[in-house]
Formats: C-alpha cells, sequence, structure tokens
C-alpha cells in the first residue's frame, strides 16, 4: 500500500482455515507463460463484496477474479496481517479464501506478509503484538516459524503461492517501528533470512517451490537498501518487487526502467513492478479522501479511463524495456461501498480502481493484461 496512508496463539494456526481442496493442475514451476507476470493485488474483493460491491462487465455482475483472468491477468497478490483485531479482513482465513479464488480462476499467487497486525509500509514497520517484546532472536524465530506454518498449512490444502514477498515495503527496519528511525542491518537481516530460510525450506517438499521476493517502496530508495541489505548478508532472494507511485517518488517513469535495468544486472535478480496506480477520474464519489487525485496526473495521462489505461500500457512496456518482469495494480476492486474505514465512509481509493464509479462497470484499464509486450530496441 502507498506510504501514506500471544506468540503461542500464532503458531496454533486453525487446521479448520485449510479445509481440504482438490489438488490445481498446472506447472509445478513458479514462472509465468511468456516470463511477465501481469495482474493485481485483489486483498479486498472479499470485504468489498461483503460490504454490498456489486463488479460488473458489459452490465452483467462478474467475480473479479475471473474477469481479471479472462482479461489476461495470471498473478493474483495477497496481504496476510498475523493478527489483526480490528479486522476480519487480511487474516489467515480471509487470505485462504482469496487464494482459493485466484487459483480456481486459473492464476498465480503472489503471497504478501507483513509481519504486522496492521499495514507494514514504507512509513512503518510495527511488530505483531504477539512478538513485540521478543528478543531479536526469539523475534527471528516467531518469524520462521510463522512464515513456515502459514506455507506448509497452504500447501497441504493444495494453495501453495508460487511467489512469497518476505516483508512489505520493507524501507525501514522490519518490525522496527518507523522509517525515521536508523536501521539495524544485524537485527534487519537476521530477520529478513529468518523469513527467507522458512520459503526455501518449506519449497524443498511442497507441490510449488516459490520465488522469494523482497520489495521496496519508490525506486530512488532500491539500490541504497539492497546495497546495504547485501553488505549485511541478505542475499539468498529471487525478485525485487518495487512500489512506484508518482505522486510520492522522485523518479520519473523513465528513471524508473533505469532502476530496473540497474537492480538486475547489480544484484542477479529479476525485478518488477509489484504496486503501482493511476486515477481513472480526479475525484471519487464518496466523502472518504482520495489518495490520488489531481495532484498524480503525470502530462499525456488524463484522469480519464483511456488515460489510466495508457499510463498502464506505457508503464508495462517500460518495465519491459528495462528488463523487468511484471507490473501488479494496486488494488483496482477497492470501490466505494457503504463500509466505513478508519478514514471514512467509502474508499480512499474508488477513482484509481478498475471499475466505474456508482455502478463499478469494469474499466479500459484490465486491457493492459492482454497486450503483448516485445522489448522495443533503443534507438541509435
Amino acid at each position: 500500500m502507498p506510504a501514506r496512508r500471544a506468540l503461542a496463539l500464532t503458531f496454533a494456526l486453525p487446521l479448520a482455515i485449510f479445509a481440504a481442496s482438490p489438488a490445481l493442475a498446472g506447472p509445478l514451476a513458479a514462472k509465468p507463460v511468456g516470463g511477465l507476470y501481469l495482474g493485481a493485488d485483489l486483498s479486498y474483493v472479499n470485504e468489498m463484496e461483503d460490504c454490498g460491491a456489486v463488479y460488473r462487465s458489459g452490465g452483467t455482475p462478474v467475480d473479479p477474479f475471473t474477469l481479471m483472468h479472462a482479461k489476461g491477468g495470471n498473478i493474483v497478490r495477497v496481504r496476510l496481517w498475523n493478527n489483526p483485531t480490528w479486522t476480519r479482513y487480511s487474516n489467515l482465513a480471509d487470505v485462504t479464501k482469496t487464494i482459493r479464488r485466484a487459483k480456481a480462476a486459473g492464476m498465480q499467487v503472489l503471497l504478501d506478509f507483513h509481519y504486522s497486525d496492521d499495514w507494514a509500509d514504507g512509513e512503518k514497520q510495527i511488530a505483531p503484538a504477539a512478538w513485540a517484546k521478543l528478543d531479536t532472536a526469539a523475534q527471528a524465530r516467531a518469524l520462521h516459524d510463522y512464515t513456515r506454518d502459514v506455507l506448509t498449512g497452504l500447501d497441504k490444502a493444495g494453495l501453495m503461492p508460487e511467489m512469497v514477498q518476505v516483508g512489505n515495503e520493507t524501507n525501514p527496519e522490519v518490525m522496527g517501528g518507523v522509517k525515521d528511525r536508523s536501521i539495524d542491518w544485524v537485527r534487519n537481516a537476521t530477520l529478513l533470512n529468518a523469513g527467507i530460510r522458512a520459503v526455501r525450506a518449506v519449497g524443498r517438499t511442497a507441490s510449488i517451490n516459490p520465488r522469494v521476493m523482497l520489495h521496496i517502496a519508490q525506486p530512488e530508495h532500491v539500490a541504497p537498501w539492497f546495497d546495504a541489505a547485501a553488505k549485511a548478508g541478505v542475499r539468498d532472494f529471487d525478485v525485487i518487487g518495487i512500489s512506484y507511485y508518482r505522486k510520492w517518488s522522485t523518479r520519473t517513469v523513465a528513471q524508473l526502467g533505469e532502476t530496473i535495468a540497474l537492480a538486475k544486472a547489480r544484484y542477479k535478480a529479476d525485478v518488477m513492478v509489484v504496486e503501482t496506480a493511476y486515477p481513472f477520474s480526479p475525484v471519487g464519489e464518496d466523502a472518504a479522501p482520495d489518495l490520488l487525485g489531481a495532484d498524480s496526473l503525470l502530462p499525456g495521462y488524463p484522469a480519464t479511463p483511456e488515460g489510466q489505461r495508457d499510463y498502464l500500457v506505457d508503464l508495462t512496456q517500460t518495465v519491459v524495456d528495462a528488463g523487468g518482469i511484471g507490473v501488479v495494480y494496486w488494488e483496482p476492486a477497492w470501490v466505494s461501498t457503504r463500509c466505513k474505514t478508519r478514514w471514512g465512509t467509502g474508499s480512499n481509493w474508488e477513482n484509481a480502481a478498475w471499475f466505474a464509479l456508482k455502478q463499478h462497470e469494469a474499466l479500459p484499464a484490465f486491457d493492459f493484461l492482454s497486450r503483448r509486450y516485445t522489448p522495443r530496441k533503443p534507438a541509435r
């Protein structure tokens, strides 16, 4: 998400959450057809539907997962909070439901461990309440075992993700508080490596061996963070995920491409944009403040449905030209409903969703998923 905005119980993962589901056919290799991941974070869908949202295409109600796959999407990202007592969503039961829907629709899954009971992002990384008073060694064991237990349970249910994020927008220190605190890289590396080891351990014997992603918000922070991580001994990852929101970044789209190319070469990892968004309207439809509005627009891309689509097509082409492997949109289904958030009734993102205001009709943004992107040769 954009950056502006008891231990025993933790490990007692309820077996009912992982109710047996039929094995899902598909390749064991966690790579998409054609080598390009195109999709979106659909973590809000279950909540929005419970709040009364009806998504439509051509006036007919549709399942957003089925629609995204039909439009060419191949990966669904889903966030996981440890014990979010303030909501009944994005906990393990809700995440399991989302993964089951994604797999049933024929798409791969990127599981995003926040390692928090609430939003973890580029502004803050707050430890789960159950782990907050533990020392670093105990926190590392807790993080490792929690990651292992979640993935083991998902695998037994036939729901193993193809990719796993060890942390979300970990610009600050993992479980270290707010961004202004300097990073203790001995501690940070200990925690990150504990999560990575857990993914690797489960993957060795699971039905799917997930790729490991580390995720940083905004391209200007990528090289400094990964240089420090490498120096501290954090090297066993497959994918670098970048959040790119021009409103909160000092880099242009072209400079994002330069960052992707540099990161791929320097760290010998695949690189993708794992969060981005663009408004199709300068304003939303409810009183909840819009996070993206006129202040988020780029020249040549008006706040229209076509402007939103064109931004995504051109951004994806830039990623491909730079050697990147995909683009995942953040929260296309967070539409306005009768439900309340901490910030008001409705949504803070409805004007940047992939569904129109009021009737929630599918927008042209979906079309970027079906484009065939070929790297363009640089001009001589």
